[in-house]
């Protein structure tokens, strides 16, 4: 029995991998390892990590060297060695030492070719000057961290918005630079769908990162770069990060067969057009397991798996390949998302009758600390409901649904199993419905249509050819901050008894902050008769996150403002706790048992703020009369139900229960006199319409809507009285100031929009 004869070309993922798989199944095979570098086995995936600081030790990057690789494995390898051709009559490589020019000649029975990608450097002027740079290798992440050091630039700009351009953008900027992010696709990260990438987007403008779409570079200069649209970007480096090239020359002038995507062709075996070559990894091209189409997914978890079928078969094995799914994550400071499968966007511009919906859920329960928003965009057939992929987002537990989608879809599980499906459940860990589970339900809606919706990304077409009512069913601090313009504002609590005000005779699209209550005012308004009503799945969320990525044409929405970041992370500030002293021992009090953030955004006024769960220790704050009448509210009432429980074990006699803040503001309207006495002391007056000030109002403050102003004037009291105005956005306080200036009140100030009212007053 003759030997095996096992010669692998290329020695990093793939490569090393398929001399490694090589070796545990025949101990006496001659395996032989050929790498054109002068590394093999590198972590190339964590490059980025090492030049942000991340990853201290470049050390860590070195899996193993030539020597440690023979030591473990038995393997001949041969770094800086570049094979310049294959004669496949008599199973020999010719090669060549790229150091000494040294000519080799090494024999195989079976060869695999393992040769990967090379990153796609453009042709445009400046592109070799020195201070443009790519990654690929350790070699180029050592000549990028060694003129950070030395040259100490100060801007950046990164051009490709895909995976490794995202993660230098994070590198650079960790080291201190501005950086800036040019991406010729109308989005980053270009593979996920539009509201995916917005998120993104969020991030990277939050941390100062300029994010130019829809661009190309046409000039890169010492120290900036000119794109087609005219701007220039200030540039100390640059960095290319536009694509991966499979490495093909080699296999083309032997003659093996290139496939229809580009890539090396192989079968389930991942055999070439030669019986007696295999290939593996970035080189090559796969069958997509959604769709059956070849693809090329360069990626380094297919290309391991590849690597040890691709060894397996040379030694007699017969293992199948199944193909891919494209699974892929990223982090982006600290934000992270993926996509595997097929888009939404993907699936039916292959003819597939495919639909989507998304859900917005905390990662775990909401009532243990740090739960986060965790994003699931589901892709599914119409038709049988089988899923064909999806995208998840958020800043905690995103990895762990996508790898779920990922297993959906590789068993073509339909989104009824999924609902089904037991996920481990603890407060910490994650919540008794699962995100998945929620987004399978979701799904299951759409299809039986009991909740039609449309996706952020479908809501242009599917308006384009009608004349909507818009119903936002959001409270009034939501409403005010961002709403579809001409949006009806009707709060859920108040749907059932202002359906007056939705005409019956249009298309109705519903939508609150994340799809759930929308749900439920869909129900409520199919219930009252309403024939063709719809909800955005996803809701304002996922609408912000599109409008922010890609934009509307047929629909107007203000994009909310982005939250500054830096990468040394908020200063922890501690706060003294202030005694808060009863105004008096018998007046009724109103106390808000929600947290500081939920008080802070919007309350009743006059009401003092006891989260429930301080109360037990600060209830000494209400004074010491038993009978005093006080009135405890929350955001639904469920809080204040417990703590009306608890007040009353401790001894007050005369708590009630006003409910959720909503209900409260309705009650207050409804019994608030409007012929009180005038007073000379200051005055805060909330110049907005009754309903959007039942939702919400500045703490203290009366309602006169602007239109009523004028002829309310008498409740303002004193003309030197000290008066403030406000509204949404501080158009029409500042209006209302004009106007009791005329009318001869000579100590008028606008204090803007409520939320620069409420930020103020936290300050």
């Amino acid at each position: 029995m003759k030997m095996e004869k096992i010669l692998i070309i290329g020695g990093v993922a793939a490569g090393a991998t398929a001399a490694a798989k090589a070796r545990r199944i025949s101990p006496s095979a001659k395996i032989t390892m050929l790498e054109a570098g002068p590394d093999i086995s590198f972590a190339n995936c964590g490059l980025p990590y090492y030049i942000g600081g991340d990853i201290k030790s470049r050390s860590k990057l070195i899996l193993q060297s030539p020597e440690s690789f023979n030591e473990q494995y038995n393997v001949d390898v041969h770094t800086h060695t570049l094979v310049s051709a294959i004669d496949r009559k008599a199973h020999t490589v010719k090669a060549f030492d790229t150091r000494s020019g040294e000519q080799k000649e090494f024999s195989y029975t079976k060869l695999i070719l393992a040769q990967g990608g090379r990153p796609v450097k453009p042709t445009i002027p400046g592109a070799d000057n020195d201070h443009v740079f790519t990654l690929w290798t350790l070699e180029d992440m050592d000549k990028i961290a060694n003129f950070l050091n030395e040259k100490k630039p100060k801007t950046a700009v990164v051009v490709g918005g895909g995976f490794i351009g995202l993660e230098m953008v994070e590198a650079l900027v960790k080291r201190g630079l501005k950086v800036n992010v040019v991406e010729m696709m109308p989005h980053v990260m270009a593979v996920m769908e539009a509201e995916t990438a917005g998120f993104i987007e969020n991030e990277l403008l939050s941390y100062g990162v300029g994010v130019n779409t829809s661009a190309s570079v046409t000039e890169i200069r010492q120290r900036e770069v000119k794109l087609d649209n005219g701007k220039v970007l200030a540039a100390d480096m640059v960095l290319l990060s536009i694509g991966v090239r499979p490495t093909l020359q080699l296999a083309k002038e032997t003659g093996l067969e290139i496939g229809e995507a580009g890539g090396l062709l192989v079968n389930d075996k991942l055999q070439t057009s030669d019986p007696d070559i295999y290939a593996a990894g970035d080189m090559v091209e796969i069958e997509h397991r959604v769709n059956g189409k070849k693809v090329r997914i360069p990626l380094a978890g297919p290309a391991n798996r590849q690597g040890r079928i691709a060894a397996e078969n040379a030694l007699g094995g017969n293992h199948s390949y199944k193909g891919s799914i494209g699974t892929s994550v990223v982090r982006v400071f600290e934000a992270v998302a993926g996509t595997t499968g097929l888009s939404l966007k993907q699936a039916r511009s292959l003819g597939m009758d495919a639909d989507a919906v998304v859900v917005h859920k905390e990662h775990h329960t909401s009532y243990y600390p740090g739960a986060e928003t965790v994003t699931v965009l589901l892709v599914y057939d119409r038709k049988t409901g089988v899923v064909l992929g999806g995208q998840t987002a958020g800043y905690e537990g995103a990895d762990k649904r996508l790898d779920v989608i990922a297993t959906a879809t590789a068993a073509k599980l339909t989104v009824s199993e999924l609902a089904d499906v037991d996920f481990a459940y603890s407060p910490p860990i994650g919540t008794a419905n699962d995100a998945m589970n929620m987004a399978a339900y979701t799904a299951e809606n759409r299809m039986s249509g009991f909740s039609p919706s449309v996706t952020a990304a479908e809501l242009d077409q599917f308006v384009s050819n009608k004349t909507p009512v818009y119903v936002d069913v959001r409270d009034s601090f939501a409403y005010e901050k961002s709403h579809i313009k001409g949006a009806l504002h009707i709060p859920l609590e108040f749907l059932d008894q202002n359906l007056h005000e939705i005409p019956a005779n249009r298309p109705v699209i519903v939508y609150d902050e994340t799809g759930k209550k929308g749900h439920q005012a869909l129900r409520i308004l199919k219930g009252a008769g309403y024939r063709e009503v719809t909800n955005i799945s996803g809701g304002h969320t996922s609408l912000q996150r599109y409008a922010r990525s890609l934009g509307f044409r047929n629909i107007k929405i203000s994009l909310l403002p982005i939250e500054e970041k830096t990468i040394q992370g908020e200063e922890q500030k501690t706060e003294e706790k202030k005694e808060v002293k009863a105004r008096d021992e018998n007046s009724p009090l109103i106390v808000d048992v929600r947290t500081p953030e939920e008080f802070e955004d919007g309350a009743v006024p006059e009401a003092i703020n006891i989260p429930l769960d301080e109360l037990a220790e600060r209830y000494y704050e209400l004074g010491n009369n038993a009978r005093r009448e006080i009135v405890v509210y929350c955001a639904t009432g469920a809080r204040s139900a417990y703590a009306q429980r608890l007040l009353m074990q401790i001894g007050y006699t005369n708590v009630k229960n006003g409910g959720g803040i909503a209900a409260m503001m309705a009650r207050r309207n409804a019994a608030k006199t409007t012929n009180a006495a005038p007073s000379t002391g200051p005055l805060v007056v909330d110049v907005r319409t009754p309903e959007e000030y039942y939702s919400g109002a500045y703490p203290g403050a009366i309602n006169i809507p602007l239109d009523e102003l004028h002829a309310r004037m008498d409740e303002l009291g004193s003309k030197s009285r000290e008066i403030t105005l406000y509204c949404a956005s501080g158009a029409r306080s500042a209006y209302a100031q004009r106007m009791l200036m005329q009318m001869g009140f000579t100590n008028t100030r606008n204090g803007g929009g409520i939320m620069q009212m409420m930020r103020q007053r936290v300050n």
